[in-house]
């Protein structure tokens, strides 16, 4: 009896672990970065009514999809329960990681609440690029006189209830729109003349991630650990035995 409990022990462990392997990579994937802002913030993306503008406070960022020439970016609240925006970017390539999160604004006339402009993960070469509707794309580029990169078609700005699933019509809209750039001029301009796209060998791996947590499966692990619980229940024996 003794035995059966020890083997049953080093097999929940071992499965325990198999159980737990998958968020880790999960949250490699994500890239779910935990963000104080000190003042308003100005958010681009389709977001909850009301919530255009994120008041000072604590959010969580997080990769929702990834494709190699897009991305589809959330912000959360706090405790992650609700998510306010759902946010189109385009990966921006810069010649020097940082060991730090990074996020950049477009400064905006006194009185009025800076405008996100990218997120850039620790370690990498490559940030988030934000892409906002065309009508504010055309305000932020004629106040701050710099390029800002729009979706070219109409998706819906505010939305009633919080979005949850990759397959939601909004998500599949900005996925598929396509992007450009909007000059201080009031030019429309194509998006690489304005974003650098990270170079071939980096971008081949920029989707990667995406398909980590989705496709990889834990069988093998658990298998490997069954094995690793087989052996120590076998070497239980032959030590009783012994004894």
């Amino acid at each position: 009896m003794n035995r059966f409990k020890t083997v049953t022990t080093v097999f929940g462990l071992a499965l325990a672990c198999v159980l737990l392997a998958p968020n880790v990579r999960a949250d490699e994937w994500n890239r779910k970065t935990v963000i104080t802002f000190s003042a308003p913030v100005e958010i681009p993306g389709v977001h909850l009514v009301g919530w255009g503008v994120l008041p000072a406070g604590t959010y969580v960022f997080k990769i929702m999809d990834s494709q190699s020439d897009r991305h589809i970016v959330q912000i959360f609240s706090k405790d992650e329960l609700t998510v306010y925006a759902t946010i189109l970017a385009i990966p921006n390539f810069r010649l020097r990681a940082t060991d730090k999160t990074v996020m950049t604004f477009r400064e905006r006339p006194v009185g009025q609440p800076e405008a996100l402009r990218a997120w850039f993960y620790p370690g990498r070469n490559w940030g988030e690029e934000f892409v906002y509707p065309k009508a504010k794309a055309i305000e932020i580029a004629k106040a701050t006189n710099t390029p800002v990169l729009f979706a070219a078609v109409d998706i819906p700005v505010e939305v009633a209830e919080p979005i949850k699933s990759v397959d939601e019509p909004v998500v599949v809209q900005l996925k598929e729109a396509p992007i450009m750039a909007i000059q201080p001029s009031g030019e429309e301009v194509q998006l690489a003349q304005v974003v650098t796209p990270p170079p071939a060998e980096v971008a081949a791996t920029v989707a990667e991630p995406e398909t980590l947590p989705k496709t990889a499966s834990p069988f093998p692990l658990i298998g490997l650990f069954g094995l690793l619980a087989l052996s120590a229940a076998l070497a239980i024996h032959v030590v009783a035995k012994r004894v």
